[in-house]
């Protein structure tokens, strides 16, 4: 497992704190804001907007707080206004990582990010230098022993996925953007439980980083997304679970 995919399982296995769930809730708010800004407030004729509320849900937040931020997108209510930026950089070990953020100061937010390369070995660098190394797709992960494989296998490529990979404990699907909800619904039907379900950039190569490098790495995954500007963060690096376990990520 590489990248984004590894990030989500490293974090899951941590948990999320109390503190770390107010900026969910934050991240979360921007990004259904953004999606009715753009797609309207009509989940049913919104694919982003009903992926935010499900993300939303999924985190216990409260209807009310969904709602407010719709009609903050669609400009029922006043909010503020915020513009979808990418940054692109290298990790430790020459990994490639791109930063998705949703700010209303560039100024602040780039400096944020810059920071956080410099302080875990990375650097920040030109627009377009790593974003051609990912592919946007939908990812659906599975722990391993939860779900038939062949039963998966079956119910994902009917409904339109383009691959299943085996990693280390994990299982993922793998979706075009256009069939992501399709799949998703195919699980749901048939109450398949999934761990991850998202919209991702996935990595087409990886890089396997050891040692101080894995260890700067993912202080650098966290150190970005502990930004409230920045949404998520991709990356092509590969860590081994033995080497998670013993820097104590795993």
């Amino acid at each position: 497992m590489s990248g984004h995919s590894k990030w989500s399982t490293i974090k899951r296995k941590k948990g999320a704190t109390d503190a770390k769930r107010g900026k969910i809730f934050t991240k979360l708010i921007k990004e259904i804001t953004v999606a009715a800004r753009f797609g309207g407030g009509d989940p049913d004729a919104n694919p982003r907007l009903r992926t935010a509320i499900a993300a939303a849900k999924s985190e216990n937040m409260p209807k009310d707080n969904i709602e407010r931020a719709i009609k903050k997108g669609t400009g029922e209510l006043e909010g503020v206004a915020y513009e979808e930026v990418y940054y692109e950089g290298y990790g430790p070990g020459g990994a490639a990582v791109l930063v998705e953020s949703l700010t209303d100061n560039k100024n602040r937010t780039v400096a944020d990010i810059r920071h956080a390369f410099s302080k875990a070995g990375g650097s920040l660098g030109e627009a377009g230098c790593v974003a051609w190394m990912f592919q946007k797709k939908g990812m659906f992960a599975f722990e391993k022993g939860s779900v038939d494989e062949e039963t998966l296998m079956d119910i994902t490529l009917d409904a339109g996925a383009e691959d299943i990979n085996d990693e280390e404990g994990t299982l993922e699907v793998i979706t075009s953007t256009e069939d992501f909800e399709q799949v998703k619904k195919a699980l749901d039907d048939r109450a398949i439980r999934y761990v991850v379900d998202e919209i991702t950039m996935l990595p087409q190569s990886t890089i396997g980083l050891e040692g101080k490098e894995a260890e700067q790495m993912l202080r650098l995954m966290d150190g970005l997304e502990d930004s409230d500007d920045v949404q998520k963060v991709y990356s092509n690096f590969d860590i081994s679970d033995k080497t998670l376990e013993e820097i104590g990520g795993g």
